[in-house]
């Protein structure tokens, strides 16, 4: 690939990062020539090991203090430096705020909100003090900060109402957590994708996913995985992409399934 801006000897931690989403942005960043930290609970060692030397796999859980200050303490240990944070990992819920089960369990609640905002928080906050030592830009910048929404945030389903707090609540991080890192020189930019050809998605009902699809506008398709690894790419490159939410959805707006 022809990147606009050299990675080299630039640093990434990508959440989630041994499938779907996080593994497309893992693949792409090595390709464009930067070191990638795979922090996930599942096991990314065969997709460290598959890409090469620039590739380290830790086990986290994003919600945990420390296995994230280990985690990031051994990126840095074996890269030399922080440049970027990356958050795909999140969990997904089903369920309606009242069913024929009774009320919505809180449990549930506290799970989603925990993993997907507290644990991209917990990364963001912990990689900003990190980030904050490096030698700043031409620009005055030391690195970036990528949450992962959903357009679920703005157009949520049924059954989603804890699943689209907590992307929402992504969105809204943005623009104080920018404000928060400026002079730091931390961006903070959050993805908020559409309905993307992941295997949990293509594992749906045929029904289902036409349903979905029949909103999109055009290309009337799955995004692509690639499609955003490119997207997080470009926000690496763009030192003006700040505060902001970009929806990747090919101009969805869901209505009520």
């Amino acid at each position: 690939m022809n990147s606009g801006r050299n990675l080299a000897n630039k640093t990434f931690v990508i959440t989630g990062g041994s499938s779907g989403l996080g593994q497309a942005a893992v693949e792409l960043l090595y390709e464009a020539g930067a070191n990638v930290a795979i922090l996930d609970r599942s096991d990314g060692k065969d997709l460290a090991n598959t890409l090469g030397s620039r590739a380290f796999y830790h086990k986290v859980d994003v919600v945990e203090e420390e296995s994230v200050s280990a985690a990031l303490q051994a990126v840095v240990a074996r890269f030399g430096a922080l440049h970027g944070v990356v958050n795909c990992a999140g969990v997904a819920s089903a369920t309606k705020t009242l069913s024929n089960k009774g009320p919505h369990p809180l449990s549930i609640f506290d799970f989603v909100m925990k993993v997907n905002v507290y644990g991209s928080f917990n990364l963001a906050r912990m990689g900003a003090e990190i980030m904050a030592k490096n030698q700043p830009d031409a620009d005055g910048l030391r690195g970036v900060i990528i949450n992962v929404a959903s357009v679920a945030a703005f157009d949520g389903q049924k059954g989603q109402a804890a699943y689209a707090a907590s992307k929402g609540a992504l969105v809204s991080m943005a623009l104080p957590m920018a404000r928060d890192l400026a002079q730091t020189g931390v961006r903070v930019v959050t993805i908020a994708p559409g309905v993307c050809g992941t295997p949990l998605m293509q594992a749906m009902p045929e029904n289902v996913t036409n349903a979905l699809l029949k909103d999109v506008v055009a290309p009337r398709r799955f995004g692509k995985p690639s499609e955003f690894a490119l997207c997080v790419l470009q926000i690496i490159e763009n030192p003006y992409l700040n505060a902001t939410c970009i929806r990747l959805d090919g101009g969805i707006r869901m209505s009520n399934l």
